[in-house]
């Protein structure tokens, strides 16, 4: 069975539900959705919505208020769930959270954005090394991971606007892009590079300027997976045409093992 995974930085929950959020996802009906920044507590969140349209939903909450914040709903039952890299730093500010279905670990993180200044750029920083670590620890007793999310990084120039003039800020940093280097040498491939190597793919743009409309974005909204995955990877894409934030959702179809599979199917009956 193939199984499609979104990942969507929403850029506040409630704003984005305020702009259809809630009609968009049955119409799209993925069987995972990763969302980031959903900048809420957990007692401002309408739960009963996403229980209507059939997703069981694990979130984790940043401790300061309006800020930061991820989720996963899933239509098919996790086997395991854990909130958090386990680092308290990282873990207060609500960045990720794991689920286990079957042979796979579905990972969603928000990573930490640099342009506020050189503190919170060292914090990303930071950040990046914790993960790496935290995923070649998981690499060692779950062999096929999908991570997905806001890495708030654009790879290659094929992956930003205008790359010449990026090259200071954060988020098109050298070293950031050599972490991603990096990243993908240690065994994870960039789902949707494998079927589309068009430029101009974006997946943020900013409010100003009307970027959006100019199409002057970066594309720093990924599914990455272990390499183990390749074969299981059916496709993935971009919906620009979705905006309910200043992000819009990337999506990748995978297919599941025989057992994750059944578990669906039941649930489906």
């Amino acid at each position: 069975m193939v199984i499609k995974i979104i990942s969507y930085n929403v850029n506040g929950l409630r704003s984005a539900t305020g702009k259809g959020l809630l009609k968009w996802l049955p119409e799209e009906n993925p069987d995972i959705l990763f969302i980031q920044e959903t900048k809420i507590q957990e007692d401002q969140l309408d739960k009963l919505a996403f229980e209507y349209l059939g997703y069981q939903q694990y979130w984790s909450f940043a401790v300061k208020k309006g800020y930061s914040g991820v989720g996963i709903l899933t239509k098919i039952k996790p086997d395991f769930y854990s909130p958090g890299i386990k680092i308290k730093k990282f873990d207060d500010e609500g960045r990720l959270i794991r689920i286990d279905i079957g042979d796979i670990t579905f990972i969603n993180s928000y990573f930490p954005s640099g342009t506020t200044g050189d503190e919170r750029q060292a914090f990303k920083m930071e950040y990046l090394d914790a993960i790496f670590q935290f995923l070649n620890d998981m690499k060692l007793i779950r062999k096929n991971i999908i991570i997905g999310g806001d890495f708030n990084i654009a790879h290659k120039p094929i992956d930003i606007n205008h790359p010449n003039r990026h090259t200071k800020t954060s988020g098109f940093l050298p070293e950031e892009r050599a972490w991603l280097d990096q990243f993908l040498k240690s065994g994870f491939v960039d789902t949707f590079r494998i079927y589309n190597s068009q430029p101009e793919q974006y997946s943020w743009w900013s409010y100003r300027a009307n970027s959006r409309e100019k199409n002057l974005g970066w594309r720093i909204d990924y599914h990455m997976a272990t390499d183990t995955l390749l074969p299981r990877i059916i496709n993935a894409g971009i919906l620009q045409n979705i905006n309910h934030s200043d992000h819009c959702p990337v999506w990748v179809e995978v297919e599941m093992n025989s057992q994750a599979a059944a578990v669906a199917t039941g649930r489906k009956r």
